[in-house]
């Protein structure tokens, strides 16, 4: 076919995409070969396409690609993942619009409306991922809440319930008033805010003028006090041991108690013990035996135990506390103050400590081996820096509070008995089998189930056992094959929340770990260093980003700034660097394209062929270690540097035939071409994971012969290494220097391209100029290429390597401004070599520094000094 003038993305994308699904190059299923496996971390069924999202599988699709070319049964497993809070609260706003409120209509008439939702909405994310060229095998596609997944639920609920891990009791928990539900320590972020320290007297029973000042940043909880406690050991309170004080406003009498546990430099000294809306205030109360008196609704308003301000919002209520307290003259004064709170990361409510009657999981004892796999480095963390982060997350876990006070998603298999005692059994009929043993008496109208959902986190644990069937069928063909996984690309902020519970529950569950390599990635920032939203306005859209740029061109501009573990700054700028590189490719093919072999030409350019092969072959060798050590952002720019500069700028220049004026195409010799062509299939291999849409256009033209129908890149196999030739590459670098300097000449004399110079050469190294006089013939546009054993006086030299070269100009020569060139060009040389030998004289230096590092510095010393020889010899020759 004849090549387009220009690449047209979208049509390619589309057509390849589609072809790809048509001829099952996704589809995985059980065989002889070597599996290769990636779960997808399942986007929530609320989510749309967003920059982190593009990053991550981009990442996932350049391995599973790759692991496919090396002839792996490449298999990734897409879904979505139920997100309770976030999608409760969406069907809550579309039952709003419709003028439905939750409290008025049964949990089955929600479920169906929430099921509703999701058909209508929640597949958006996964056909968002085709667009981005994502080869996940579609036909795997799962949701947490099929059937068979929260069956799988339920079951490990069971299990983890009969071995006592877990466990129903009364805690303090952090409540999301917003989404009315209690939510996970790791749910709750840490934020500083600007607030108010209030300083509030609790004047004395029994001595009217006598008080204490106690400061808080919550007077809205006051209500809720049950004591004041001070250190026994401050001298200021002596004498306030054992009496009593009056809450203002409400003039309720608690006792002051005494505990160690006050700071007596903070505040005043005096600490209100409010038992039910703080976790440390708590644990006082429980040890003084002090009632517990929760004053707030599950959505933050206050309640009847207030006393004041009933019904009003926990925030406006602090605002009208402070009044009432001046008014009443208990506030003795306000100052500012920062400190930190925490927000829900699902809704952004601050949350509220709340002692609520919930479900817990022990997580000690499935921690510890959870911890082990990563410190022996059975599952690696990438990069390593995140060991440290995980130990620390592991060895201070606390309990996982795991029940939801919500509708939309798995319910807690518990039901509760008329006499207050609960059985968990999987259906209602096996709960009454249980319920019988201890009253035969039970009908199943005595059973009533827990309204409580599981956690989300609690499915998504299960996720690359549950997706193979492995829960309910553990010894299934695809578990034993697909199972554990290869890779999960994931990002560091659900490490613990998701990452550690799925090491936990693939030890549990099968004695195994879940995958072998986690890769982190960086938060996607934008320029400026802020963290990507829609609430600064800072993100682009992708699918706005693919339809300017095209998919390969964004895959390419994520990729060339994203190491492991890193943020990345993102600028559109990128993107754009990736369209242009597509462009390069697409233009370098039509150069090829536009050839026509003659047999009755020689090959004049073995030397060219030779090293580009090697030069290849080198770089498939950094790209292979790049990719081992999961630098993709490397290895990415490797084969960039590699197509770009050693295919299209040196390797095409060599070979390029002479214009032929008036033919049609420019001839070339078979030999060349052959090898030509052969290149850059290779290199449409090596490019296929990054780009995929592009090279699959190019790898089904003619130029490549006949193929079937198949015959596809993506199903290539990606080149093995060959030989390198160390020398030749190493003495092509010197030729790129030569023709660069060359160039650099007729810049600075403003010569024409066309017109050919003399070159001269003073050889100090073991080169065979000859054997590349054709080469910088060519690419130089020189006459002839001589070899003189002095300095070349008059002539415009330059140094590339150790060798010293002359370019003699028909033109007069500017003594003096020759000699200010040279005079200015050995200060500087003279200046690096300082600071050069400074480092190497430096005994810590050279005492610390890798040998590779060590070598560099003697090479740059080596280096200087030859090329301040040869300047030095020729200011001498423009003085004599």
């Amino acid at each position: 076919m004849i090549i387009a003038k220009t690449y047209s993305p979208k049509e390619a994308e589309e057509k390849w995409y589609s072809y790809w699904l048509q001829h099952n190059f996704f589809r995985s299923v059980p065989d002889e070969r070597e599996p290769y496996t990636i779960v997808i971390p399942p986007p929530n069924v609320t989510g749309v396409l967003h920059m982190g999202h593009m990053l991550n599988n981009t990442i996932q699709d350049v391995l599973i690609r790759r692991a496919r070319m090396k002839g792996k049964n490449a298999c990734w497993v897409p879904g979505t993942d139920h997100a309770s809070i976030a999608t409760e609260a969406k069907v809550v706003a579309m039952l709003k619009e419709r003028g439905i409120n939750k409290k008025d209509i049964t949990r089955e008439e929600f479920l169906k409306y929430a099921w509703e939702w999701k058909d209508k909405y929640g597949g958006i994310i996964l056909e968002q991922l085709k667009k981005l060229g994502a080869s996940c095998d579609w036909e795997r596609t799962k949701f947490t809440m099929d059937d068979d997944m929260s069956e799988a639920v339920i079951d490990y609920f069971i299990r983890l319930h009969k071995q006592g891990l877990i466990y129903r009791g009364v805690r303090m928990i952090n409540w999301d008033p917003q989404g009315k539900t209690a939510v996970s320590d790791e749910e709750v972020i840490r934020k500083e805010v600007n607030q108010k320290l209030y300083y509030i007297r609790y004047y004395l029973a029994g001595a009217e003028s006598e008080y204490l000042t106690i400061a808080t940043t919550r007077p809205e909880t006051i209500m809720a006090d049950a004591a004041i406690c001070v250190n026994p050991n401050d001298e200021r309170y002596t004498q306030l041991h054992g009496k009593t004080v009056f809450i203002p406003l409400i003039n309720r009498e608690i006792p002051v108690i005494l505990d160690e546990y006050v700071t007596m430099d903070f505040g005043t000294g005096c600490l209100k013990v409010t038992p039910a809306h703080d976790l440390n205030d708590y644990a006082l109360g429980q040890k003084h035996n002090l009632p517990i008196i929760d004053i707030l609704n599950d959505d933050g308003t206050l309640n009847e135990k207030a006393q004041i301000l009933v019904g009003e919002d926990r925030f406006a209520a602090r605002k009208k506390i402070a009044v009432l307290l001046d008014e009443a003259g208990a506030l003795a004064k306000t100052e500012d103050y920062t400190s930190q709170i925490g927000v829900s990361e699902r809704t952004s409510a601050v949350i509220e400590p709340k002692l609520s009657m919930q479900w817990f999981c022990k997580m000690q004892e499935m921690a510890k081996p959870a911890l082990d796999y990563v410190l022996d480095g059975d599952v690696k963390l990438i990069p390593e820096k995140f060991v440290n982060t995980y130990r620390h997350w592991m060895e201070n876990v606390r309990d996982w509070n795991i029940s939801r006070q919500l509708w939309w998603g798995q319910q807690i298999p518990a039901y509760y008995l008329p006499n207050g005692e609960y059985v968990v059994a999987k259906t209602k009929e096996e709960a009454l089998l249980e319920a019988q043993l201890k009253n035969a008496e039970y009908t199943i109208d005595d059973l009533r189930q827990e309204d409580d959902v599981l956690d989300t986190w609690f499915s998504s644990g299960l996720w690359p056992i549950s997706v193979f069937d492995g829960v309910r069928n553990p010894d299934n063909a695809e578990i034993n094959y697909y199972y554990p996984t290869n890779d999960l690309v994931t990002a560091p902020e659900i490490l613990f929340f998701w990452v550690a519970r799925m090491i936990m529950s693939g030890h549990e569950l099968r004695g195994q770990k879940p995958f072998s390599n986690v890769y982190l990635t960086g938060i996607v920032r934008d320029k400026l260093g802020r963290k990507m939203s829609k609430q600064l306005g800072n993100s682009p859209d992708p699918i706005e980003l693919m339809g300017k740029y095209g998919a390969d061109g964004v895959r390419v501009g994520m990729l060339l700034c994203s190491p492991a573990g890193n943020d990345l700054m993102f600028d559109e700028s990128y993107c754009e660097q990736g369209r242009n590189f597509a462009n390069k490719i697409w233009n370098a093919f039509k150069l090829i394209q536009g050839w026509a072999v003659d047999t009755s030409l020689t090959n004049k350019n073995q030397i060219a062929i030779e090293w580009f092969e090697s030069r290849f072959n080198q770089a498939l060798v950094q790209i292979e270690d790049d990719f081992k050590q999961y630098r993709l952002s490397e290895a990415l720019m490797a084969t960039y540097k590699l197509v770009w500069d050693d295919y299209c700028a040196w390797y095409l220049e060599m070979v390029k035939p002479a214009y032929q004026p008036g033919a049609e195409k420019q001839s070339i010799d078979a030999e060349t071409y052959a090898a030509t062509v052969g290149f850059f299939q290779n290199i449409l291999k090596v490019l296929h994971p990054f780009m995929p849409f592009l090279t699959e256009e190019l790898w089904h033209d003619d130029l490549f012969g006949d193929r079937e129908a198949l015959d596809c890149c993506i199903v290539a196999q990606l080149p093995s290494i060959g030989e390198i030739n160390t020398q030749l590459v190493a003495e092509i670098e010197i030729i790129q220097q030569v023709i660069a300097q060359i160039r650099n000449v007729r810049n600075a004399k403003q010569l024409s391209p066309k017109e050919a110079l003399p070159l001269a050469v003073k050889i100090n190294s073991a080169i065979d100029y000859q054997k590349y006089e054709g080469v910088i013939k060519h690419l130089g546009n020189i006459v002839a290429l001589s070899v003189v054993n002095e300095p070349l006086a008059g002539a415009v030299n330059f140094i590339a390597g150790t060798d010293e070269f002359y370019v003699a100009l028909n033109i007069e020569i500017d003594v003096e401004a020759e000699k200010a060139r040279l005079e200015k060009e050995q200060e500087y040389l003279l200046g690096f070599l300082k600071a050069v030998n400074a480092k190497l004289s430096n005994e810590r230096f050279m005492a610390n520094a890798k040998p590779e590092v060590v070598e560099n510095e003697l090479k740059k010393k080596a280096d200087a000094e030859s090329k301040l020889k040869t300047v030095e010899d020729n200011l001498r020759g423009l003085a004599g």
